[in-house]
């Protein structure tokens, strides 16, 4: 069991095409996590108001949610959505989804593991254990070939995943397409780095959205590493500490520990 992150544009793509292309794995069953109020935030609700009932905008907000469906299925994913319940969502909200779900022939179970520990998640493990019984996934697909050009693969991902409509390159970018040939890099698999707040570039442009300029910034070569990182909006590629780090109020008074968190 792994857990990709970042939503099926981001964490699953680069798992389906990094690591289970490299290892040569693939899932028999992918787990799209959904709560109600990134639904709601995906359908216009500002975040200061996601935890207020609203099914209008929920209904809205499930558009993100398909796409998300849709591009899993792309790479042949059986899949299946476990509802991660908060105490503010309301009963129509939470059978709103599952009535969707049950609609596309997806499976959905509510997880409230938060609060009820292993208990709250026995509905979404055996829901997990039957989807994979019965319907496992088919044989991965992925997003792109390894003899496909850099631009080849960077369109595909952007335009079969995101939504982009056009793909346009920095002058950096584009000498750094030229040098990746040079070195015969050009078999590595891509590693789009991009916000994980929309299929787009821009953090603030919520749903799916599509046909959208795709902008590549810089290109960066893992050589050790063996893939090439795209660079796309304004991103911090590795989370930093912050300026006073927790670290500085961790201290052990009287034999315990204190500041941990």
């Amino acid at each position: 069991i792994t857990e990709a992150g970042f939503g099926a544009d981001l964490g699953a793509e680069k798992f389906y095409d990094i690591k289970c292309r490299k290892a040569g794995i693939t899932p028999k069953l992918t787990v799209l996590v959904v709560t109600a109020r990134a639904l709601k935030m995906h359908g216009g609700v500002s975040q200061d108001k996601i935890k207020e009932p609203n099914l209008e905008a929920l209904k809205q907000g499930v558009a993100n949610m398909d796409k998300h469906l849709r591009n899993l299925k792309y790479f042949g994913q059986t899949v299946v959505v476990a509802f991660n319940r908060y105490g503010d969502d309301s009963d129509e909200e939470v059978d709103y989804i599952r009535t969707h779900c049950e609609k596309k022939g997806v499976g959905f179970a509510v997880n409230n593991a938060f609060t009820d520990g292993g208990e709250g998640a026995v509905e979404l493990a055996e829901l997990v254990v039957k989807t994979i019984e019965e319907q496992p996934s088919e044989p991965l697909q992925y997003a792109y070939d390894e003899e496909d050009s850099v631009e080849t693969k960077i369109s595909k991902v952007a335009c079969n995943l995101y939504g982009a409509s056009i793909i346009t390159y920095s002058a950096a970018a584009r000498k750094k397409l030229k040098h990746i040939v040079e070195l015969g890099y050009g078999d590595f698999p891509i590693c789009i780095a991009k916000t994980q707040y929309s299929f787009s570039t821009d953090p603030k442009i919520y749903g799916a959205v599509d046909n959208f300029e795709f902008h590549v910034q810089d290109i960066v070569m893992n050589a050790g590493a063996e893939m090439l990182v795209v660079i796309a909006g304004e991103i911090m590629r590795m989370p930093g500490l912050p300026k006073e780090p927790q670290a500085l109020h961790i201290d052990i008074v009287n034999g315990e520990i204190e500041g941990l968190s």
